[in-house]
């Protein structure tokens, strides 16, 4: 009922997440049919809907290469995260991995669900790596090796300072950025992005992601792994678990948005790179994460919920987020907006609100400079009129439907809804709700947009009777 209620809060995310919907189906019936490249296509649609959604766009060769790079890398971030692995034997893999790429007979079981299936049958990634163009390989054995010899590193040391923090997200996220411009460079579509703007790509992305799962990391069973940088807790507490204890709520925060402030050191060299991609689904594949990533950094700022459980974008903006990300004015508009969101939370109070603001306005000027933010209407920080790109098939049936409110009557309304005149307005949404969601289920979307028109046509005669009374 959670996604009901989210599309009663905010209608104009349904033709997004109907597309969505149908985008990932369509994907999903694109898988090779070689038994291995099967084996790695339906493993990326488990482990990562919307990567492997975006992923779809790119060339055939180009998006083999990532695909395999990314199953590889999450094979050897598998090695590195399960903590049940002694020192002894894990850090001999992640040194040698780069070398098990090109073994068809290797494999090692760890990992849980999804990612022990990959571990477990490894052989199908390295015969799809092997039928690799040679220069896409020796790109993605040069960042495994760099990456394994990193993780090992790590597992023998702390995340100490902040220099340490910058040193560990090169590691693991910097060198994917390195590599995937490598791979655009390979594929003759893209000159070869700078070291350090590709790195900055990585690293805020995975300082997102660092922030975002505290909880997650902190709780892990047999024992947690953590990154956030002594340097930057100790400040607010005496051990980095005390900042999920509720008495510290107000430490936790100021530690909290100190990480975000710190991530958001890389967001104007994440714009560059992208300014600079000329493919347009080069430009997609990279642009619609970093703004995710703006956008759960907005999210989580200023929110103790970090805290406490998952604070995340809800579906519908996610939805939009895919939906709407197809230039650089795009980038520059989302970028806009939610730092402008987060700039309003910011607590002049807090120990970082100079800094944190400085590096927002460096942000909000940046995109203001770009000349691309007139005449444009923001999905993120204010309600926008009905979304009106062409639609086809199934997805255009259901949003001209939505549209024809107006010829739907009362009477009819209720006939859909299965309530009488006599029903309270919170009996309409119940019964609206509970339809909603079943046709959203059985994937009827021509059902759908006949419920949503009566729960309209419902909502403007409960006004008039609302108003009538007052």
């Amino acid at each position: 009922m959670g996604s009901v209620r989210a599309i009663l809060r905010h209608p104009d995310d349904l033709y997004p997440l109907i597309k969505l919907k149908m985008a990932m189906r369509h994907a999903e019936k694109q898988i090779p049919p070689e038994p291995h490249w099967a084996f790695c296509y339906t493993l990326l649609h488990k482990v990562s809907r919307s990567f492997a959604l975006v992923i779809q766009q790119l060339d055939t060769d180009l998006r083999d290469a990532v695909c395999i790079f990314y199953l590889v890398l999450r094979a050897l971030d598998t090695v590195e995260d399960d903590t049940s692995i002694p020192t002894e034997v894990k850090v001999p893999i992640l040194m040698a991995f780069h070398r098990h790429v090109y073994d068809r007979e290797w494999h090692f079981s760890c990992g849980t669900k999804e990612y022990k299936v990959l571990m477990d049958q490894f052989h199908h990634v390295s015969t799809a790596f092997l039928e690799l163009g040679r220069s896409y390989q020796e790109a993605i054995e040069d960042i495994t090796m760099r990456m394994g010899a990193g993780m090992a590193k790590f597992i023998c040391k702390e995340v100490e300072t902040v220099d340490d923090y910058d040193e560990y997200c090169h590691y693991v996220a910097g060198l994917v950025g390195l590599g995937l411009s490598k791979l655009f460079h390979a594929s003759g579509k893209e000159d070869l992005a700078s070291d350090t703007l590709s790195n900055s790509m990585g690293l805020f992305l995975q300082k997102t992601n660092i922030i975002r799962d505290y909880l997650e990391d902190i709780n892990e069973i047999p024992k947690s792994r953590m990154f956030w940088p002594r340097q930057i807790w100790s400040k607010y507490v005496n051990k980095l678990e005390e900042l999920k204890d509720e008495e510290n709520s107000v430490k936790a925060v100021q530690c909290l948005n100190d990480m975000v402030t710190n991530a958001l050191a890389h967001v104007d060299d994440s714009l560059k790179y992208m300014s600079a991609l000329r493919d347009p689904a080069i430009f997609r594949f990279c642009a619609i994460p970093q703004v995710m990533a703006i956008g759960t950094l907005a999210m989580c700022y200023n929110n103790v919920q970090v805290f406490r459980g998952v604070v995340k974008m809800r579906r519908g903006l996610t939805a939009k987020i895919i939906d709407r990300t197809k230039t650089m004015s795009d980038v520059y508009g989302a970028f806009y907006d939610f730092s402008r969101m987060l700039k309003s939370k910011v607590d002049n109070n807090d120990p970082n609100a100079l800094k944190t603001k400085d590096r927002l306005e460096s942000i909000l000027k940046t995109c203001r400079d770009s000349g691309s933010l007139n005449e444009r209407k923001s999905y993120i920080i204010r309600s926008e009129p009905s979304y009106n790109p062409m639609p086809t098939g199934v997805a255009q049936e259901a949003v001209q439907n939505i549209r024809k409110s107006s010829q739907i009557t009362e009477a009819e309304a209720r006939q859909i809804l299965g309530v009488t005149e006599h029903s309270s307005w919170k009996e309409v949404l119940q019964r609206y709700g509970n339809l909603f969601e079943q046709n959203a289920k059985n994937g009827s979307f021509y059902l759908q947009s006949k419920v949503h028109r009566a729960k309209e046509c419902l909502e403007i005669v409960n006004q008039t009777k609302v108003q009538g009374t007052n």
